[in-house]
């Protein structure tokens, strides 16, 4: 087992970016991010053009190798296998599982799939069609998906009991409520503005991770 893959089989905590520019500025909050504990960063824009999202893909990318950790991209495969990504987080409106995974071995590429899901179906479907892992959310209402409901964390539970593959709760998780996450059942989990909206990335994120640990 090389070391992505011991990472990849023991990870409790992504951090999630939701850029709206690409500064230096962010590079410096994923690299504490990654200091601090996270064992995944995942690259999230809605609005950056493809090029600067290769570009600040490819920093990332260096950076997640410096600390051997994992670089993930969010919504495109055509993206995460430009920038050498370790994994892709495909959304349900994204590309469907199966042709993520024939697109990916026809690179014959080593690319983990993740896939967000919001209810008990779409998570044990994400499971059937070959998903490595799962994402599931929001548990708590979240401005980065103002439109989506709040599953709790009753269903989280729910959830993880059922699927055999990791699931990663996520949706407006932070230091005030993380343990109230990791008491209803949950060992992953994902955040955004817990980490990069902190002052401190790197203590947000040693913080998280502590925590995960027990």
């Amino acid at each position: 087992m090389d070391w992505r893959e011991k990472v990849f089989k023991d990870f409790t905590l992504c951090v999630v970016t939701d850029l709206k520019a690409a500064p230096d500025a962010m590079l410096q909050k994923i690299e504490q991010a990654y200091r601090g504990g996270a064992d995944i960063v995942q690259l999230r824009s809605k609005v950056l053009p493809d090029a600067v999202m290769i570009r600040f893909g490819l920093k990332m990318r260096k950076i997640a190798t410096r600390y051997r950790k994992l670089f993930f991209v969010n919504d495109r495969i055509d993206l995460a296998l430009a920038t050498d990504a370790d994994g892709v987080h495909l959304g349900q409106e994204d590309m469907p599982q199966k042709m993520a995974i024939k697109i990916v071995r026809q690179a014959a590429k080593r690319l983990w799939i993740g896939r967000s899901t919001h209810t008990m179906n779409q998570a044990l479907k994400a499971e059937k069609e070959g998903a490595d892992y799962i994402g599931f959310g929001p548990v708590f209402l979240t401005p980065t998906k103002p439109s989506a409901n709040a599953v709790g964390l009753k269903l989280v539970c729910e959830v993880s009991d059922k699927v055999r593959i990791p699931c990663v709760a996520i949706g407006g998780i932070d230091l005030q409520n993380i343990q109230t996450v990791i008491a209803a059942g949950a060992s992953r989990v994902a955040v955004v503005r817990a980490v990069l909206g902190a002052k401190d990335p790197e203590k947000a994120a040693q913080f998280l991770k502590k925590s995960l640990k027990g």
